[in-house]
Formats: structure tokens, C-alpha cells, sequence
């Protein structure tokens, strides 16, 4: 056929695949989310939901040395023995009141001159948190994605709980809580991401408190677990190996990939597969000709060169500054807690007492977030934890072997507002960084968080001898980590960018550049 017979027909083929081509619209996950999917329905609600159960267990087991490695009462066994001198003592004159299996520091006698063996496996647990996290960071980011990230990290928890209830020593014992520190540290980091990647930016701040407040559940959880397996700790670390392995095969199937991940691995029809089932769900439609623009292809049509946070001079800034703030909160945050048996009250009504002040932290979170800079929120919750912790230093000692009131209610304060911080810097180095770093940046943060938890311990060892010096390093410390906040930049409402070029190009085309900033605010 040749065109000049047909030229009505040929034009008209033309203008209709001009009118089919111009009517495709490609749209970042964002724009989609944003204008088709709805920023928060049914969909991202019972995601979220069953992301966040994991936040349960990964509570658990952070803070299970709260109650199997405590340091139980003791009892003289006659009338005869001064109570308070046990290190002079027989051992055959006196026993500890819930027998020799009740602790790790009963079991394998952590007092006296071994009693900074006991704060060692505590502090391998950290350790071994911080460096997974860089691990499980890497892994969400650049392999696995983030719930294959999740599925790993809770089999994984499943496993190292149960074999630390058959450690034979202190020393295998403490090697094995540093596995399941390392273990668990992709729970957290990859929940917290794959919940606030699949919401609109309105909803980032109050959906990234949901987690957070599934934790405090998992920390309120702990006392009636370990209450009725209170004569044995090796039970309470069977009792917890349970709950990830469940959770892995009856709850994280229903879950699905972050769209954002897989639009930049270039997954863009699987990605696109994901909104349509939470469009679905929230009752909506994704027009047909709506696609997804894939974010590694540059504007030339290239692919786009591989980025690394620590290359880029404002992202390795950024991050150094959200580390140095993420270790003041993470030795407070998690200090205050293993300090409660410094307060002179039973340990579990203190345990108990911080897990509720949780509850009000999730809840001033989740509405603040809604009109709040998180610069100014931050900064204020750690301020106020500072200061609640200096105010404890006046009231200790001052109980004679007795808990004083009043400062058990400025800890629970004091509590309550570095919880409020722990939660408001994981929402903020959420939005500080593109989808491509994004887990990366989180898992730094969590390593800077679970550097401050590894030294934690040894201060609560210390607070034994003298509680007024780690409630005032504490307070300093929450301090130092509200003032450093200050040379980071708002992000309040502000886009989910899904490489470091983009980011950089739209600040500097808003804000000027990034770095000039964070100087400038």
C-alpha cells in the first residue's frame, strides 16, 4: 500500500497513536500514592498493622536482660550473717531468695569481684546490634528488599533466642546474645521503613509511631512473660524464640515490598502491581495509562550512576550529624531502662511502670507529628529528658536502701521523653534521605543508637555502687544530642526523594543547597 493512495487513513493513524502516546502519564510512586491510591486508607492501614506486630518481639529480646540477667534478693540462711556484707561471706551462709536459676548473675555468681561480668553480654548485644544493622541496611537496600530483610532477621532471632537458653557460661552466654543482637537489628529498621514508604508524606510521622508503639506493647509484654518463668531465666529465652518464628510464617506471607524499592531496582511492574492492590483496597481505581517512571534512568535516558551515602559530601554530613545525636539518645533511651533496678523498687513494677510511660510518648508523638517540625520536637523531648535525669540525681541515695517517690516519677518523666526522642529521630532520618540510601541511613542511625545502648550497661554498673553518676551522665548526654539536631535541616511535609541527585537538585532548587542549608537553619 502506498501512502499517497490512503493520506486520510495515514493521518489519521498518526494522530491517533500522537493522541495514544500524549495520554500515558509516568508518575513517581509518590504522585501515584498521592493522587490515586489515597496518602492513608484501609490498605496502608492493615500493611502497617501487620508490619509493625514485629516491633513486638523485637522489644522482647532487647530488653530481656532487664529481668534474666537482674540481680536477685538474697537471704541469709541463720540469723547469724551480717546482710550486708555478702562479698565477706561463706557462700554456704546465705542463698538467693528465688534460687540459683532464677538469673544468669544467680546461676554463675556475678557479684563481688565478677560483678562487671554481668554487664558484658548486655553490651554484646548492642554491639552486635550495631554492626547488623550496617548489615540488614545493606542487605534492604541493595539485595534482598525490605520484608525478605524482615524474614531473615526474624528467623534468625527465632533461633539465636533458643540456643542462648542452653549457653553453659557467662562467655558462650554473652557470644550468643551478641548473635542475637545482630539477629534482630533488621526488624526494626526495615518495619520502620516499610511502613512510611507506602503512605502519603501527611502520614509519614504518625504511621512511623504506630511501630513504636507496638514496641512499647512487646516492653509492656515483658513482666507478665517473664513473671510466671521467674525461677528460670533459660525458660523466658525458650518462651521468646516462639513469637518471631509465628510471626514469619503466619503474618509476614501477607505482607508486601515496599513499591518504592522495587521502582528503584527497576521492578516497576511489580511495583505498580502493589498500588493497585492498595487502590483496590481503599476503593480506588489507577487509571491505565498511568505508569510509573523508573528513578534510575536519568533524564538523558542513561542509567543512573551508582550513589553512596558517604561520596556525597551533604548526604555524609547529614548522616555524621543524625549519628552524633542517634548515640546521646540511644545510651539514655536505652540506659534509663536497665537502670530501673538502681531505683530501689521491684524491679518489675518499675519495668512496668516505664513500659506505660511508653504509651503517652506513642501518643504526643503521633499527634505533634501531624504540625510539628521534627527538629523542634526532637530537640525539646530531649531536652526535657536531660533535664529529668540531672533532677534524679538529687533524690538518689537520699531513700536509705528504700525507692524514693519522687524520683521514680521524674524517671518515668524523664523516661517518657527520651522515648519520645528514640521515636521522632527514626520518623526524621526516614525523611532526611532518598529511597536508594534510605534503609542504609536508617541502619547508621541504628548503629549509632545501639553504640550508646553497648555502653549503657557499664554506667548501670556504676549506678550500683553510685546511681547519682549515671543519671547525671544521662542527663548530659540528652542534652549534648537535643543541641546537635539544630544543624539539621526541617522536613516537615516535605517529598520522599527516591535517589541522592534528585534530592540535591530539588533542595538546591528550593532551599538553595544542602549543605547551605543545614548551615542556615
Amino acid at each position: 500500500m502506498d501512502e499517497d493512495d490512503y493520506p486520510d487513513l495515514v493521518i489519521k493513524t498518526g494522530h491517533e497513536r500522537e493522541s495514544l502516546v500524549s495520554s500515558k502519564k509516568e508518575l513517581t510512586v509518590d504522585d501515584i500514592i498521592e493522587q490515586h491510591v489515597g496518602p492513608l486508607g484501609f490498605a496502608q492501614l492493615l500493611h502497617v498493622f501487620l508490619v509493625s506486630l514485629a516491633w513486638i518481639f523485637d522489644s522482647q529480646n532487647t530488653l530481656i536482660t532487664i529481668f534474666s540477667d537482674a540481680q536477685p534478693a538474697w537471704r541469709c540462711k541463720g540469723s547469724t550473717c551480717d546482710p550486708s556484707a555478702m562479698c565477706t561471706l561463706d557462700p554456704r551462709m546465705w542463698e538467693w531468695v528465688g534460687g540459683d536459676k532464677s538469673s544468669t548473675i544467680a546461676e554463675w555468681g556475678l557479684i563481688c569481684d565478677k560483678k562487671f561480668q554481668a554487664g558484658i553480654p548486655a553490651s554484646l548485644f548492642f554491639l552486635g546490634s550495631l554492626i547488623g544493622s550496617a548489615v540488614h541496611g545493606r542487605l534492604a537496600d541493595a539485595y534482598l528488599g525490605r520484608k525478605k530483610t524482615v524474614l531473615l532477621s526474624c528467623l534468625l532471632t527465632s533461633i539465636t533466642a533458643f540456643l542462648t537458653s542452653l549457653a553453659p557460661n557467662i562467655w558462650v552466654y554473652a557470644l550468643l546474645r551478641f548473635s542475637n543482637g545482630f539477629a534482630r537489628s533488621g526488624i526494626g529498621i526495615c518495619c520502620l521503613v516499610l511502613s512510611t514508604e507506602v503512605v502519603g508524606r501527611s502520614w509519614r510521622g504518625q504511621v512511623g509511631q504506630y511501630g513504636f508503639f507496638f514496641f512499647t506493647v512487646g516492653f509492656l509484654s515483658l513482666p507478665l512473660v517473664a513473671y510466671p518463668v521467674r525461677e528460670s531465666w533459660r525458660s523466658l529465652y525458650k518462651v521468646m524464640s516462639i513469637f518471631p518464628l509465628i510471626y514469619s510464617v503466619l503474618i509476614l506471607p501477607y505482607v508486601s515490598e515496599s513499591p518504592r524499592w522495587l521502582a528503584i531496582k527497576g521492578r516497576t511492574d511489580e511495583a505498580m502491581r502493589v498500588l493497585i492492590k492498595f487502590a483496590r483496597r481503599n476503593g480506588k481505581v489507577i487509571p491505565s495509562n498511568v505508569s510509573i517512571s523508573n528513578p534510575t534512568i536519568t533524564e538523558g535516558g542513561l542509567p543512573q550512576k551508582t550513589e553512596s551515602l558517604w561520596s556525597t559530601g551533604w548526604a555524609s554530613k547529614r548522616i555524621a550529624t543524625v549519628m552524633l545525636a542517634g548515640f546521646g539518645v540511644g545510651f539514655v533511651y536505652y540506659g534509663v531502662q536497665l537502670n530501673v533496678e538502681n531505683l530501689n523498687f521491684n524491679v518489675y513494677f518499675t519495668v512496668a511502670i516505664n513500659a506505660l510511660m511508653e504509651i503517652p510518648a506513642v501518643f504526643i508523638g503521633s499527634v505533634f507529628l501531624g504540625f510539628t517540625d521534627r527538629r523542634v520536637l526532637f530537640s525539646t523531648s530531649a531536652f526535657l529528658a536531660g533535664i529529668s535525669c540531672l533532677l534524679c540525681t538529687i533524690f538518689s541515695g537520699k531513700g536509705k536502701g528504700k525507692g524514693s517517690w519522687a524520683q521514680l516519677g521524674i524517671e518515668a518523666v524523664g523516661f517518657m521523653a527520651a522515648s519520645l526522642s528514640f521515636d521522632v529521630i527514626y520518623i526524621y532520618c526516614v525523611e532526611l534521605f532518598p529511597t536508594n540510601v534510605r534503609n542504609f541511613s536508617v541502619s547508621m542511625l541504628r548503629q549509632s543508637l545501639m553504640l550508646g545502648a553497648a555502653i549503657a550497661p557499664v554506667m548501670v554498673v556504676l549506678g550500683r555502687l553510685q546511681p547519682a553518676i549515671s543519671f547525671f551522665v544521662f542527663g548530659a548526654l540528652s542534652i549534648f544530642s537535643g543541641v546537635v539536631t539544630f544543624w539539621l535541616p526541617e522536613t516537615r511535609n516535605s517529598p520522599l526523594y527516591e535517589t541522592l541527585e534528585q534530592q540535591e537538585k530539588e533542595e538546591k532548587f528550593t532551599l538553595g543547597s544542602p549543605g547551605d542549608m543545614e548551615m542556615a537553619t
